[in-house]
């Protein structure tokens, strides 16, 4: 299958560098990885006895590309500038792998091809221009962004588990969505603010407060006609805080390093769908603010 990973940081490095294995995969991403990537090749750590290289194409302009799938994985704050650029090429499919929600929205009104939801529990560091480590096996869940079945969802889905990564092609992933949406509104701005990681949220203090953000998400959720109860969003994340208890979450990260954010896709998402709804997510709104305030703070918003 022909595949363009348009972000080809951490994750979309590692999910590009396992699918080129298999498939033609060009990889789109900053100036010095992708060069690296030229030169030499995607050295992958992490998936195996020893580290591999392959070799798929990198280019650091996103316009005019051909493929049958399209790949995003930039940041959430940068999919609208992607979309647009990815409408000046032609592809079969387009596949979200990004953090919180709304992406799928942006790029549908930019493509004319269908868009699909997916979601990834992979874990990945970049570690130098060319390198990119696997910190965590996990799992690609894709599908239609509505929900029910997508013939480009079934094709990508057999392309991915060729590749060897584990895939599920789910018909019920507006639910997952808002699910992974909960977790990380629990986990992701509590651990950023507190410069701890994932597992902090399981002990107190701090589990009350990631419990309430959750629960929070949950009710958003049902509001949107969405089945997740409050069981259920907690359960899973704890579930997720426990397997990824020593991991830093993508928002401690983006802090570790000054860097903007996802907040706004995360806990702002919440907030913004309450206000639309008139329901209360006191949690979210405190957690949104905080993080939106250290970024003002650090001249990155």
């Amino acid at each position: 299958m022909e595949i363009v990973v348009f972000g080809a940081g951490s994750l979309g490095s590692l999910v590009g560098g396992l699918l080129a294995r298999e498939h033609d995969v060009t990889l789109v991403a900053r100036g010095d990885h992708a060069n690296a990537v030229r030169e030499s090749g995607l050295r992958l750590e992490g998936v195996g006895d020893r580290p591999s290289r392959v070799f798929p194409a990198a280019t650091t302009d996103g316009t005019g590309l051909e493929a049958e799938l399209a790949v995003v994985t930039v940041k959430s704050f940068d999919t609208a500038a992607a979309a647009e650029r990815l409408a000046t090429g032609s592809f079969d499919g387009t596949l979200s792998l990004q953090n919180g929600m709304g992406n799928e929205a942006t790029l549908a009104a930019r493509l004319e091809a269908p868009v699909l939801a997916g979601t990834a529990t992979y874990g990945a560091i970049r570690r130098e221009p060319g390198v990119v480590e696997c910190t965590g096996s996990g799992e690609i869940v894709l599908g239609a962004r509505d929900g029910g079945p997508a013939a480009i969802a079934t094709r990508a889905g057999e392309a991915f588990a060729a590749a060897g990564l584990e895939t599920t092609v789910a018909d019920d992933m507006p639910r997952r969505l808002w699910e992974k949406l909960a977790v990380n509104a629990g986990i992701n701005a509590v651990t950023a603010l507190t410069a701890t990681e994932n597992g902090a949220v399981l002990e107190e203090p701090a589990n009350d407060l990631a419990r309430d953000a959750t629960r929070e998400a949950a009710a958003v959720a049902r509001a949107c006609d969405v089945s997740l109860s409050n069981r259920e969003a907690t359960a899973a994340m704890e579930s997720v805080a426990e397997a990824t208890a020593a991991n830093t979450s993508s928002m401690h990260q983006d802090v570790l390093a000054d860097r903007r954010t996802e907040v706004d896709s995360i806990n702002g998402y919440v907030v913004d769908r309450a206000i639309e709804l008139g329901i209360e997510v006191p949690t979210n709104r405190t957690l949104a603010a905080l993080i939106r305030t250290w970024e003002r703070g650090h001249g990155v918003r």
